[in-house]
């Protein structure tokens, strides 16, 4: 299956130390458990399930952030879903098929496009990173930055590794003269065993953690 990193959503204002405190006990299966005397009592803690729908209705999604438009609320959306609609030879009514994306985020049209990666993963939203290309790199940049890839962060923890990453992207940049690469969106064309392939992932990972950790996003890795 290998890595993707998917950026998860961020607390709405007034729950930033509840949502971490969930994230921690769900990260670590630490769930608390009910007493003896809690139970004679009638306590009851809420169950994993419980804290995670909790966690999820309490929090802004990554799609809010990257400014991608929606079906329903955004011109730009809904001119995307026409155009996704006369595409289709078997029409369903325009109503039903509208109906079926309503709240549709479309992703690769979203404003903040550092959110929005070039590496991703099929069958994941298009602003998953797919981690895996990652392992291409670690003659790059050592094992202990690539493994970290496969740890699920919190924001503070994303933006400090996307730091980190940066560090060592730019320094390598400057002693190759690539330092094009940082602002180039696609990938380089050059071959996958190459220095400019292999930095511009770094790059982009780098560029892709940044921005989701400073915006109050940490992400979830997925292998």
């Amino acid at each position: 299956m290998g890595l993707d990193m998917r950026p998860l959503g961020k607390p709405k204002k007034g729950f930033e130390k509840r949502f971490l405190e969930i994230f921690k006990m769900v990260e670590s299966d630490n769930v608390l458990k009910t007493s003896f005397w809690d139970k004679l009592k009638g306590k009851k803690l809420p169950t994993k399930d419980e804290l995670i729908e909790e966690w999820f209705d309490n929090q802004i999604p990554t799609y809010e952030t990257i400014k991608a438009p929606m079906v329903g609320r955004d011109r730009e959306a809904e001119e995307w879903l026409k155009e996704k609609y006369e595409e289709l030879e078997k029409k369903p009514s325009w109503e039903e098929f509208f109906k079926e994306y309503q709240g549709f985020y479309v992703i690769h049209l979203a404003k903040e496009q550092d959110g929005v990666p070039c590496y991703i993963a099929s069958g994941q939203d298009e602003n998953v990173f797919r981690g895996q290309f990652l392992l291409d790199c670690v003659d790059l940049i050592g094992e202990d930055l690539t493994n970290e890839a496969w740890e699920t962060k919190s924001a503070e923890d994303a933006l400090d590794y996307g730091n980190r990453l940066m560090s060592v992207a730019e320094k390598i940049a400057k002693e190759n003269n690539l330092e094009y690469l940082k602002d180039q969106k696609i990938p380089p064309d050059a071959d996958e065993e190459t220095l400019e392939s292999k930095l511009h992932i770094v790059y982009s990972l780098a560029k892709w953690l940044t921005f989701y950790g400073r915006n109050g996003h940490g992400y979830e890795a997925d292998f």
